[in-house]
C-alpha cells in the first residue's frame, strides 16, 4: 500500500508495508480521509514518538470503510462506512485499528467530515469530563479556542451546560468561536488574557495546549478548586507556577495525553461519544467544523499551512481518489 513517509525531501507518498491482517478485536480500514493534527506536527519534528507498537506512520484519526473484521468484532459489516481514532497510520491507504476505537459515521455527517470527529472530540471529552470533571456550570478557559480540538471543545461544553472563554490569534476568530458558542475571547496578539478572564468571572478549568508562560497565567485566572490540564507545549516545556496560588486556592495541574491511554480507556471515550454526541451531531446541534481539505500528495503543503496557525477548524487530507 502507499502512505506518507517522513524523509528528507519532506513528506512523500510511496510504498510502505501494508498493516496486514486484523487480529482478534480488531478492523481493518479502506481509508478515505485522514484528519491532521498538530500532534503530527510535533511527530514529524521528533518531539512525539509513536507509543511502543503504535504505527510510525502520521496520522490520528481516518474515515473510511470496513475491509475486514477481526475475529470478536460484532456490529460492524465490510463494506460499512466509519471513523476511527487511530494510535497511528492514518495518513495510509488503510489502517488496522481496536474495533472499540471504530464508530459508524453519525447520519448526516459526510464521510469527509466524519474524518475530522474521532481525535478532536476524544481530546475534549477525556479532558473535560474524565480529567477535570466538569460539572454542569463550571467555566472553561480553552486557548487555540478556533483550532480543530477548540471548535469541538466550544460546542461540546455548550450542550453540556460549561460556558467556555477562547484566546485566539484575531478578532475574527474570535467571532468564529461565539457563533459556535463561546461566550466571549481574547486576541493573544493584545496582551495577557488575565484580565479580560477575570472579568468574565474567572475559571474552573483551562484547557492549556500552549504551557510554558502561560501556566502561571492560568494560574491567576482560576476560581478556587480550578484545574489546568496540560495538553501541549507550544509555549516550552518550562514554567513557573505560583505555589502560593495553588494551596490557597486548591489548584490541580493535570498533564494529559489521549494517544497513550489504554486502548479501554480509549474504547470508553469513543463509547461516551457515541452516547452523547453523536446524536447531536445527527440532529445538527453540533458540527463538524472543516476548515479546508488537501490531497494526501499535498501533505507538506497542508502541515505548513496548519503549522501556520491560518485554520479555524479541521485541515483534512483526500486519501482515495474516490472520496466525497
Amino acid at each position: 500500500m502507499k502512505a506518507i513517509a517522513v524523509s528528507d525531501n519532506g513528506l512523500e507518498w510511496v510504498e510502505q508495508d501494508d498493516p496486514g491482517t486484523p487480529g482478534a478485536g480488531e478492523v481493518l480500514i479502506d481509508v478515505a480521509w485522514a484528519g491532521m493534527n498538530r500532534a503530527d506536527l510535533m511527530q514529524r519534528a521528533g518531539a512525539y514518538p509513536p507509543p511502543e507498537g503504535a504505527s510510525p506512520i502520521l496520522g490520528l484519526e481516518v474515515s473510511g470503510v470496513v475491509r475486514e473484521l477481526g475475529a470478536e468484532v460484532t456490529g460492524l459489516t465490510p463494506g460499512d462506512e466509519v471513523c476511527a481514532l487511530l494510535t497511528g497510520g492514518g495518513y495510509a491507504e488503510r489502517v488496522r485499528v481496536p474495533a472499540s476505537q471504530v464508530l459508524p459515521i453519525p447520519e448526516g455527517v459526510s464521510l469527509r467530515d466524519a474524518a475530522g470527529l474521532p481525535e478532536v472530540f476524544a481530546t475534549a471529552w477525556l479532558n473535560l469530563y474524565r480529567e477535570a470533571v466538569l460539572a454542569p456550570g463550571e467555566r472553561i478557559l480553552l486557548h487555540a479556542g478556533a483550532s480543530g480540538l477548540g471548535t469541538a471543545v466550544i460546542q461540546l461544553a455548550r450542550v453540556m451546560g460549561n460556558p467556555v472563554f477562547v484566546t485566539v490569534g484575531s478578532d475574527d476568530k474570535i467571532e468564529a468561536c461565539r457563533a459556535l458558542g463561546a461566550d466571549d475571547g481574547w486576541n493573544r496578539h493584545k496582551g495577557s488574557f488575565v484580565e479580560a478572564v477575570r472579568n468574565w468571572g474567572g475559571a474552573d478549568m483551562v484547557l492549556d495546549p500552549v504551557g510554558g508562560d502561560y501556566i502561571r497565567q492560568d494560574q491567576s485566572v482560576l476560581n478556587a478548586d480550578g484545574r489546568i490540564v496540560v495538553i501541549g507545549l507550544m509555549g516550552g516545556r518550562e514554567a513557573d507556577m505560583d505555589l502560593g496560588y495553588l494551596l490557597v486556592k486548591r489548584q490541580r495541574l493535570i498533564g494529559s495525553t489521549l494517544r497513550s491511554q489504554p486502548v479501554s480507556v480509549k474504547g470508553e471515550v469513543m463509547a461516551a461519544l457515541r452516547e452523547h454526541v453523536w446524536p447531536r451531531l445527527s440532529s445538527g446541534e453540533i458540527r463538524p467544523v472543516i476548515d479546508c481539505t488537501f490531497a494526501i500528495t499535498q501533505a507538506d503543503e497542508a502541515m505548513g499551512y496548519l503549522q501556520a496557525n491560518d485554520n479555524t477548524g479541521k485541515v483534512l487530507l483526500a486519501v482515495q481518489a474516490q472520496a466525497e
